[in-house]
């Protein structure tokens, strides 16, 4: 700001305009474009009267109607040398005359009308101001020939050398690429030596940050003009190459020359031969630089690396196929059976010529997790000396996953199956299809029919995968599927393969897989084999009964591997361990029982039954419990029974209440009594049609106040007359009850002959019995049954509520 000691010149009244983020210097000619009422009444009355106008900017460019106390104190008094009106606005040419100060705002409608004082200037013509002139001229000379954007008639001005410092600083102010609210600082500095100081550095900044623009520009030039050297060199490499190549039959450095001798060594049918060369063709033709090349390179990559014709040796060995299983998995003795008579029907193909024939049947190895579905896959294919694929299809939705996607699509790849081959190196690996019960289906497609054609024997030998977009002959691979359960696979699916079921392992079963299979494999991934450590036949015994409940042996596995880390903590701490695991030791590394025996805790009590189910997790035993309590009738249903559960319920209910009189019961005993039947376990679902014996059972003790036998378990579904029908998943149930401590099973009639399946240890030690019609089963499950049909009439012992 200009000091009160500023000499005036002179005073005059004139037309004041407020402009915004801008400054105009005196000695300079700048174009203003005026848009506000004020403004263009301003501009019109100065150029309609003498011409003269004083500019003042605004503090705030925001403000759209400023008052005079938004104006800087120090502006400039101007020409209006031209002038051009347009719809909305006005143009002008102004040129700078002198620095003025807003002394009195006289008027403000229809616009600003003022008295100004114009401010003289101080230190004009001096030595240093003159060798500051001509530091400044050196300065924006360089920074014009940096590439600093001024118009041409500026720059012809300002270097002509007819230009006087205080114009030379003005004008270069005027230039500066700096912000309004800097320029109006220099505007306000009256003294022309600390003006050209000011400004000679703030031009030496711009041109410094003009040169280092200008180096960088120069070495991204310089790097881009080298790229395209290279690329140009490449280029011409690549056609003298080309041309050499042409006249060289015996060059193997070809690109497209190697492609076609993997072609020729892959072996490929000749349909997919012509389709390999028709692309190779394609990609001879395309310009290096055509991104359409590396999709057909991958393309072809995929071709020739596929297993057309190699193949592993057919060497089917039923007797050492036997060795191995045996080695390898305990038990399961039917389902060892089964693979045996599949790979007997291979070698006798293989004898009789026909191996190119198409497998029989798909295997199906459907049982709980843990069983050893997956680990006698991989012992087939050990057997059998052929690669082992391994795919997971639990959670795939996409039918691509399976088939592959179209070419036309970005990241296009085989679907899963193609991809298995190709890393199997062979067209007759055992390809394991993991988890198919989990498939899924969305907006995408459905996987599960994308598979109908991999495991039909029919179909399967030209299996087609829309990225190959050529058959591949899937009919030499021995396709296994394994799940959980039957339930969720699509009935065409399942119909073309052979379901073998795994039930689960008795408690003896899992001792010897422990003690022979387990124990040695857990120490060896742990790396203390080599000590020699034993477990107590009574410390694993423990293990298997009071710290897992399961049909498999994943949890014992996890367990034994618990162990296994304990001693290797104390090996590596103190240097020693136990070299017998005893059952102390099974207490100090696994802690605290997690479970007992479910049947010890019981008591013959009334109401209270013991059925057998099936889960994706194996045989479980389940207990029903029935209470009365006086009421209007009701039947409560608790412990989250699925809708077939429900009317197993209401189906024993109404049979009950038919036979009131072959129960010694009232005839309206159900009217003033309400009875609830709870499944404990409420947080997991329950269903399934087999709870019916189950449920009448409880019914009947808790009504006739006759205790159930502790040791009972039964299975079966009961029609309203009574029959008891044929139920699932025998084996499965009854090795969870023996699992349990149950020692006597009752069972439908028509299962009587699932018992070929069920394990002779667990037949030694269960007592079975297999009933047509319901009546035959409270003698057996209810304790004192025969005293009680003595009587004539049993009134039921109801809870008091």
């Amino acid at each position: 700001m200009a000091n009160d000691t500023n000499k005036l010149r002179f005073q005059r009244t004139v037309p004041v305009v407020a402009i915004r983020d801008s400054v105009v210097f005196p000695h300079t000619d700048s174009i203003l474009s005026f848009g506000r009422a004020k403004s263009i009444d301003a501009v019109n009355a100065a150029f309609q009267d003498d011409k003269i106008i004083a500019i003042f900017n605004q503090k705030d460019p925001n403000v759209t109607d400023p008052t005079p106390e938004d104006l800087y104190e120090i502006g400039t008094i101007a020409t209006v040398t031209q002038m051009m009106s347009t719809d909305d606005e006005i143009h002008a040419m102004i040129k700078g005359q002198a620095r003025v100060r807003l002394d009195e705002v006289l008027a403000e409608e229809p616009y600003f009308i003022a008295k100004v004082s114009e401010l003289s200037e101080t230190d004009i013509k001096t030595d240093e101001v003159t060798a500051l002139s001509n530091q400044l001229y050196d300065i924006f000379k360089r920074a014009v020939n940096l590439g600093k954007g001024v118009e041409i008639t500026t720059v012809m001005k300002i270097l002509s050398g007819n230009i006087e410092p205080i114009e030379l600083v003005d004008s270069v102010s005027s230039l500066l690429d700096v912000k309004s609210a800097e320029k109006q600082k220099i505007l306000e500095i009256l003294s022309v030596k600390d003006r050209f100081k000011r400004v000679i550095e703030l031009m030496g900044h711009e041109v410094n940050v003009l040169d280092l623009e200008k180096t960088i520009s120069m070495k991204t030039q310089k790097k881009l003009e080298d790229q395209m050297k290279k690329a140009m060199l490449r280029e011409k490499k690549r056609v003298i190459e080309e041309e050499l190549e042409g006249g060289d039959e015996d060059s193997d450095l070809s690109e497209l020359k190697e492609y076609k001798k993997k072609i020729k060594a892959a072996k490929m049918p000749k349909e997919t031969e012509s389709k390999a060369l028709k692309e190779l063709k394609r990609l001879e033709q395309m310009s290096a630089n055509n991104p359409e090349s590396g999709y057909v390179r991958n393309y072809l990559d995929w071709l020739v690396e596929m297993p057309w014709s190699n193949s592993s040796p057919n060497n089917v060995s039923v007797k050492k196929a036997g060795k191995i299983l045996d080695e390898e998995h305990f038990a399961i003795d039917k389902t060892k059976e089964r693979i045996l008579e599949y790979l007997s029907v291979m070698k006798m193909k293989e004898k009789a010529k026909k191996a190119e024939d198409s497998q029989p049947t798909i295997l199906c190895f459907v049982g709980p997790p843990g069983v050893g579905k997956t680990s006698i896959g991989k012992s087939i294919a050990k057997a059998l000396g052929r690669k082992f694929v391994r795919v997971s299809l639990g959670g795939i939705r996409d039918e691509a996953e399976i088939r592959g996607h179209r070419r036309t699509y970005v990241g296009a790849m085989p679907g899963r199956i193609i991809q298995g081959m190709k890393n199997a190196g062979t067209n007759n690996p055992v390809f394991m299809l993991d988890e198919i019960d989990k498939l899924g289906m969305d907006y995408r497609g459905d996987p599960s029919s994308a598979l109908l054609e991999i495991l039909d024997p029919e179909q399967n030998k030209e299996f087609s995968d829309h990225y190959l977009e050529v058959p591949f002959d899937l009919s030499k691979v021995i396709f296994i599927a394994t799940g959980n359960v039957t339930d969720t696979i699509p009935g065409p699916l399942l119909d073309r393969m052979e379901v073998i079921r795994f039930a689960g392992y008795t408690t003896d079963e899992k001792f010897e897989i422990g003690d022979k299979f387990l124990w040695p494999k857990v120490l060896k991934l742990h790396g203390i084999d080599d000590r020699k450590i034993k477990i107590e036949k009574r410390a694993l015994k423990e293990i298997i009964e009071s710290y897992t409940r399961e049909a498999g042996v994943r949890n014992l596995e996890r367990n034994l591997a618990t162990i296994c880390r304990k001693v290797a903590r104390e090996i590596a701490e103190k240097g020693k361990y136990p070299k017998v695991i005893t059952l102390k030791d099974v207490v100090k590394f696994l802690g605290p029982r997690k479970f007992s025996s479910q049947i010890a805790e019981k008591k013959d009590d009334v109401g209270i039954v013991t059925g057998l189910s099936v889960t994706t997790f194996g045989g479980e035993i389940l207990f029903i419990e029935v209470s009365l309590m006086p009421g209007t009738g009701k039947l409560i249903l608790t412990g989250q029974l699925g809708s077939v559960m429900k009317e197993s319920v209401k189906a024993a209910y109404t049979w009950t209440r038919s036979h009131w009189r072959q129960l010694g019961l009232p005839e309206n005993f159900a009217r003033d009594m309400d009875i609830h039947v709870h499944v404990p376990e409420g947080a997991i679902p329950k269903d399934g049609p087999s709870a019916g014996v189950s449920m009448t059972t409880a019914l009947v003790s808790a009504l006739t106040h006759i205790p159930v036998r502790k040791d009972v378990a039964m299975t079966g579904e009961i029609t309203l007359r009574g029959r008891v029908l044929e139920i699932g998943g025998l084996k499965e149930k009854v090795i969870a009850a023996h699992r349990a401590g149950i020692k006597t099973i009752i069972a439908p009639k028509d299962n009587e002959k699932d018992m070929v399946d069920v394990p002779q240890s667990v037949k030694d030690d269960v007592k079975f019995y297999f009933v047509d019609h319901y009546e035959e089963i409270p003698p057996i499950a209810l304790k004192g049954w025969k005293s009680i049909k003595q009587k004539e009439t049993v009134t039921p012992t109801v809870a008091t509520v």
